[in-house]
């Protein structure tokens, strides 16, 4: 999703004629975030994403890629159902956990990481 709104946002942002640093500001953020914005590498919050709409002039669901014929790849992968609930009740596990312990769960997916 971050990736097909920051090829809108881009598209947009030239079709206005505007530069990075034109949007950046006025939608309240620094240039640097916007350009990770516009490569895909993150997601703007909810009023991030209203102000970018109205500065751009384009719709939400354009931007985040629900306006167009052909669904975005992220949107037809079905999620793996069984392993999100084993990653669930990891992650619900794992907050029971002391902050000690969390270090070396850590420590233990670091080595695991590196034999796989």
């Amino acid at each position: 999703m971050s990736k097909t709104l920051g090829e809108v946002a881009r598209a947009a942002r030239v079709q206005a004629r505007l530069t990075q640093v034109d949007v950046a500001e006025r939608i309240g953020l620094a240039t640097e975030v916007y350009g990770r914005l516009e490569r895909g590498l993150m997601l703007p919050s909810v009023p991030t994403l209203w102000r970018l709409c109205l500065t751009l002039r384009i719709p939400a669901d354009h931007l985040l890629g629900f306006a167009v014929e052909t669904p975005p790849q992220w949107a037809l992968t079905p999620p793996a159902e069984q392993d999100d609930a084993q990653v669930r009740r990891l992650i619900r596990s794992m907050r029971k956990l002391k902050a000690s312990h969390l270090r070396t769960l850590s420590l233990m997916v670091a080595v695991l990481q590196r034999e796989a």
